[in-house]
């Protein structure tokens, strides 16, 4: 037999250089080394789960003009909130000659300022009053089905960071900037008797003795 010439079995097909090739290359298929573009990453939905689990909320966007040589120049300033309802709070501010790009700015920097809030149920662990500036807020725990008594910045600070029965008192500025960073700033100085104990070298029912 010529050496040109193949043997070529009954009921076989001579495989194509084309699918030969194709084979080789492997677009998308299981065997290719092309990526899916079907499949969603854990990355990918870890990430959305993550960022559906925060909730963002304005708090205040001011129109802010800068004197500068030759005119005035025009932005915005955004107080943007946000928290994950289960003891996680932040605010940030962002500016920016929009409006969308000074709130995105706001969300950054509040992700970078997150504070842990120790819940003790739906209420806090005590009284306490949050200073910043001439700014002054007063906190106190509630019984189970008050609700959130608070009103401006302070009630979405609170709701943001999951407390669900709260009482509060703004005694002094009312200014929106303000109010929200006096809120953080009680909320970061909240213990919980576990923590006072350990600080102090004790025992929990020695605490409570």
């Amino acid at each position: 037999m010529p050496k040109d010439e193949k043997l070529v079995i009954p009921g076989e097909q001579e495989p194509s250089n084309e699918n030969t090739r194709r084979g080789r290359r492997g677009g998308g298929g299981p065997g290719g080394r092309g990526p899916n573009k079907g499949a969603v990453s854990s990355d990918d939905a870890s990430k959305q789960r993550m960022e559906s689990e925060w909730e963002e909320k304005i708090i205040q966007v001011r129109r802010v003009t800068k004197v500068v040589k030759g005119g005035k120049k025009l932005s915005f300033r955004a107080v943007v909130a946000i928290g994950n309802g289960k003891g996680q709070v932040g605010i940030g501010v962002g500016k920016a000659a929009e409006v969308l790009s000074a709130i995105q700015k706001g969300v950054g920097d509040a992700r970078k300022h997150l504070i842990k809030v120790p819940l003790i149920g739906t209420t806090i662990p005590h009284e306490l009053t949050g200073k910043q500036g001439a700014s002054r807020i007063l906190l106190k725990p509630a019984a189970k089905g008050t609700g959130v008594i608070a009103g401006g910045a302070a009630r979405a600070i609170l709701e943001l960071a999951g407390v669900g029965d709260v009482m509060s008192k703004s005694l002094g500025s009312r200014a929106p900037l303000n109010v929200a960073r006096a809120t953080i700033n009680g909320l970061s100085n909240l213990r919980t008797f576990e923590q006072v104990a350990k600080l102090r070298g004790m025992s929990l029912k020695q605490m409570l003795a």
